[in-house]
């Protein structure tokens, strides 16, 4: 069975195997740079009670001399999660609320498509992602413009995709709701809340759940995607409106010492923080996030904030990835057992690069050599990610043969909405079809495919390619609704015309 709490650290000097690992990471490290040519990391890694590596590597822009640092500051995406749940921990051991303090109670005007799981959904629901919302519920609403506040009154619109509490989906908003709702039973805003309860008492003066503190710091990690294979630092990636699930900025040097304050088990220079108990519940596994595919495999667990599992020799393995493809890649790690722990942040777009490091970091640790190239693992898990869940149906560039023409402008015309989505505006502007989105009515200009498909670019972080835009004609020649394909994966994207007039 996997031990759940860290063993006592004690006040032992780092082990001979990990000061050889460390001393074989930094080769790996300008190798897989020099591979993928991925702009810069900052690494830090903590035995025990001390940080035992702490350096940067690369720039924080590509074509500018600015180096990083460990006080470089990251955006981290998701790795804003298993802080979370460190901010939560705390709440939660003062008694404030518990882990299994219902959603309506603390704040009522948050509800889901059921009246039955409303009434009954919990923080640790929230937390784990089994509130049978599907994945990534709520991100396309953020895309479009929408803030905190509307996202998250939309929710009630998402008609679920799984069964509550039996399932399994990866949902930023659900897990936010779980950062607010904690913060309204304090009477604070989840920002201050994490800055009083975690990052203060820690002194991690650079660390922020708002994203004008990281576009505000001077020594920050410019974003890069690829783009035709090449890194461009050309995104900002603005996740205020999910800021408990992926808003986080930080730095090496900071989050070295969270870790220190996980593997001490809420004991920072012999005060305690955080209550044992409540920070060991963050370990635990609440819900199958990946089954095992074949009976040799392990099973994937998710806890509050945190992928639970077991390495090769049993140990519990506690972890978290987060992603920006507009160009963010990080990774936490932890090995409970050995007291060990490393972060990796990256300024590139997710190819698996902090995994790369991590998991080889462990492999030197384990066995003084590397026996398995993990970034090559990694690329087909990331490939896959990556891989758009719209725009499959057809392809909107090919030639199509006995190509129909569309219907006059004027069928198309008109504002269509539905309560998830909100209003899209068809218009017509300089001779150009155009479709509105959001609640600034973003204009996308929209390219003719077939009749009364259309296709348009979707912009933001869930965006890929095109995606297609259809109208259903009704028996005057009018579109009486349009279904937009990127927005409908979760069948929330078909819009019904409004009549003139109407609000």
């Amino acid at each position: 069975m996997m031990a759940l709490a860290f063993p006592n650290p004690g006040e032992d000097q780092p082990d001979d195997r990990v000061i050889a690992a460390v001393s074989g990471l930094e080769p790996y490290i300008e190798e897989i740079r020099q591979k993928t040519g991925v702009p810069g990391l900052a690494i830090t890694i903590v035995h025990k009670d001390e940080v035992v590596f702490l350096k940067g590597f690369g720039v924080r822009e590509l074509g500018k001399p600015d180096a990083i640092d460990p006080d470089t500051v990251f955006q981290l995406a998701s790795v804003s999660k298993p802080l979370t749940s460190s901010v939560i921990a705390a709440v939660v051991g003062e008694g404030i609320v518990s882990w299994d303090s219902k959603v309506s109670d603390l704040d009522p005007s948050f509800r889901l498509y059921d009246d039955f799981v409303s009434g009954e959904v919990t923080l640790r629901d929230l937390l784990c992602h089994r509130t049978g919302l599907p994945e990534h519920a709520g991100d396309l609403l953020e895309d479009l413009g929408y803030s905190r506040f509307d996202v998250l009154h939309r929710i009630r619109f998402q008609k679920p995709a799984g069964l509550f509490r039996a399932s399994y989906a990866y949902t930023n908003f659900a897990f936010t709701q779980a950062g607010v709702a904690t913060s309204k039973a304090v009477d604070t805003t989840w920002e201050d809340l994490a800055t009083d309860r975690l990052f203060k008492p820690l002194g991690m003066e650079r660390t922020s759940y708002r994203h004008a503190d990281y576009a505000a710091a001077s020594n920050r990690a410019k974003l890069h995607a690829r783009v035709d294979g090449q890194w461009v630092a050309k995104y900002d990636r603005q996740p205020d409106a999910q800021a408990p699930a992926g808003g986080a900025s930080s730095t090496a040097r900071d989050l070295s010492r969270w870790m220190r304050l996980l593997i001490a088990e809420g004991i920072v220079d012999g005060k305690l923080l955080i209550a044992r108990d409540q920070l060991e519940e963050t370990f635990k596994p609440q819900v199958i996030s990946t089954p095992a595919a074949h009976s040799a495999d392990r099973t994937g667990f998710y806890g509050l904030g945190w992928n639970v599992g077991q390495d090769p020799n049993g140990r519990l393995t506690l972890s978290h990835s987060g992603a920006f493809d507009f160009g963010a890649a990080t990774c936490v790690f932890l090995l409970p057992a050995e007291n060990l722990g490393i972060v990796v942040l990256t300024n590139g777009a997710p190819i698996g690069v902090p995994e790369a490091v991590a998991l080889s970091f462990f492999d030197l640790f384990d066995d003084g050599k590397l026996e398995r190239d993990w970034f090559m693992t990694m690329t087909p898990v990331f490939e896959k990610l990556s891989t758009p869940n719209y725009g499959l149906r057809v392809d909107y560039q090919e030639e199509v043969v006995d190509r129909s023409p569309p219907l006059p402008t004027v069928s198309y015309l008109g504002r269509y909405s539905n309560e998830f989505v909100g209003d899209a505006v068809v218009a017509e502007e300089d001779n150009v079809l155009m479709l509105k989105l959001g609640p600034g009515l973003k204009a996308f200009p929209l390219t003719h495919f077939d009749r009364d498909t259309f296709s348009y670019q979707p912009e933001g972080e869930m965006a890929s390619g095109l995606s297609g835009v259809t109208f259903r004609i009704g028996p005057d020649r009018l579109a009486d609704e349009l279904t937009i394909e990127n927005l409908n994966v979760h069948g929330s994207g078909t819009l019904k015309r409004v009549p003139p007039g109407k609000k």
